[in-house]
């Protein structure tokens, strides 16, 4: 069956379903598992508190605090898995969108499931906030798990 599920994930609420049956999933196949967060590109234009812009997206400052933010969904996963016995690996993609990050890594590491959660917007609602699940459920040639 399965033998290595990337499992994606953002730290909210919903997304920790996901992981929850990811990882169950993986370890009744005693699979591999990877757990990835993506961190998508910094907009033209954004400015945090201390007024910085686009110089900030070349400082060492960028990378540093979008790891920092990844390590903090990352960990928790991490801490999740091994307290139900599995070895996950972590993977931080930066500054992609989260379903280019997603089918990338998955072909990256050769997985053979993709487990991802979605709210099952519809409508106008899904058309304005945009579903990275829809992106990756229509792109991608692995099959994925979705989680509701």
């Amino acid at each position: 069956m399965y033998k290595r599920i990337l499992i994606a994930t953002d730290g909210s609420e919903l997304a920790d379903k996901g992981l929850a049956k990811g990882l169950e999933l993986a370890k009744d196949l005693n699979a591999e598992v990877d757990i990835v967060t993506v961190s998508e590109p910094w907009a033209v234009g954004m400015y945090d508190a201390m007024g910085w812009s686009m110089g900030y997206m070349n400082s060492p400052e960028y990378k540093a605090d979008r790891e920092e933010g990844a390590q903090k969904v990352l960990q928790p996963a991490l801490a999740k898995a091994a307290a139900q016995g599995i070895t996950a690996n972590p993977v931080h993609v930066l500054d992609r969108y989260a379903a280019d990050g997603i089918i990338e890594t998955a072909g990256e590491r050769n997985s053979d499931l993709i487990v991802m959660t979605s709210h099952g917007r519809r409508g106008v609602t899904r058309v304005l906030l945009g579903s990275q699940t829809a992106e990756v459920l229509a792109r991608s040639t692995l099959p994925v798990l979705v989680i509701r």
